[in-house]
Parts: C-alpha cells; structure tokens; sequence
C-alpha cells in the first residue's frame, strides 16, 4: 500500500512526494516532518498511533488507512495536535466499499438478519478487517442483527473483498464488494489528502464523510 500510494501521490499534478519513510530501510519520520504537509500512514496497528501522534504534534495533517488499533489512542493524539493539524482515518478507501456499507445500512433497515464475510490477503495483520468491523456498526446503528461474529478469510490471491448475506422470509440479499488491485483505494486517498486540512474536528473517520 504504501508504495501504490506514492506512486498516486508522484502522479497527481497537484502533489509532490517530499519522503517515503520505512523502518526497514532506515528512514525515519522526523527526517521528513519538517517539509511535509501531509502525512499518509499504512503501517502496523502498532505503529500508527505514534506516528499520528508526532506528526500531529509536529502540525502535519494525517490520513491514516492502517486499522486494528485502539481509535481512542488516535481520536487523544488528535486533539493534543498542534493548533490546525487535522487528522483524517478510513477503515476502506475504496468508493465501492464505502457505497457498500452505505447500502448495507440502508437493507438492515428492512432485512435485519445478516452475516459478514470478509476475505483478505494472507498478509494483513488484524481480523476481522476494520472494514467488515464498522460495517457491523452501521448495520447494528440501523437495527440490524449480525447474527455471528464475523467471518475472515486470509489467503494468496486474494486483495480485499466483503460480502454481508441479509436473510429474510423466503428471500436473501448478498451485497458484496470485491477490490482486485490496490489501485482502488487511492483516489479516496488522493480525496482524503487533498482535504485533510479543510476538515473542522481534529478526528473525522470515514470516506463517506468526504464523499
């Protein structure tokens, strides 16, 4: 992710790359902090909040994709940060995604009954995936009722993919949500950064907040 991002980054025409930084390789945040507006996070749940935390107190807006930590650690480094850093978390940048736990909200109004299937590459770090768990919100906020806990799938082949199954008398609704390439998530991305610093909390979850 982290590449395909600079790659967008280094494509848009209102953009400029000024770091990529990468334990592994030996760079570090602050080395970059001092030229950049802008920093865009997908790391490790271990990670991410402390990086929020030093470039938000260093006055670099954030956009953090990575998922599977504790939101309150994010929502307290965001309102410590610096007077107009801005921070920007989504668990899925993906406009169909984000269109999908739309359309869920809306089916557990009148089909409340449902199951969440999400199916991830055997590489990603936390299950269920920060997608499926605020799909499970939104769906529980309309009144809806995920019957199980939710279903995840790790595999080769596989990129990010979401299906909830909504059973009802004599009939089921499957919505479903298939990225194939990491190429779908930036331009909510690109959004994100274009807009993290016009944002008017200091924490705001969700592309759909931008959409």
């Amino acid at each position: 992710m982290g590449a395909t991002v600079c790659e967008a980054v280094e494509g848009a025409d209102d953009m400029e790359l000024v770091g990529r930084v990468d334990p592994e390789l030996g760079t570090a945040l602050g080395e970059v902090l001092g030229v950049a507006d802008v920093l865009v996070d997908f790391t490790t749940p271990e990670t991410a909040t402390a990086n929020a935390r030093e470039a938000l107190a260093a006055g670099v807006h954030c956009v953090v994709g990575t998922t599977g930590f504790d939101s309150d650690e994010l929502r307290a480094a965001a309102e410590a940060a610096a007077d107009g850093a801005r921070c920007f978390a989504a668990p899925n940048f993906a406009i169909g995604a984000v269109l999908l736990m739309q359309f869920a909200r809306q089916a557990a109004a009148q089909m409340p009954d449902c199951e969440i299937v999400e199916l991830h590459h055997e590489t990603k770090l936390d299950a269920p995936s920060g997608t499926a768990k605020r799909t499970a919100e939104l769906i529980e906020a309309a009144g809806g009722n995920v019957h199980e806990p939710i279903h995840s799938i790790r595999l080769p082949g596989l990129v990010a993919h979401q299906e909830v199954v909504f059973g009802g008398e004599g009939q089921t609704l499957t919505i479903r949500h298939d990225s194939i390439d990491r190429s779908s998530f930036m331009p909510g991305v690109l959004l994100a950064v274009r807009r993290v610093g016009e944002l008017s909390e200091p924490l705001t979850v969700g592309l759909e907040q931008l959409l």
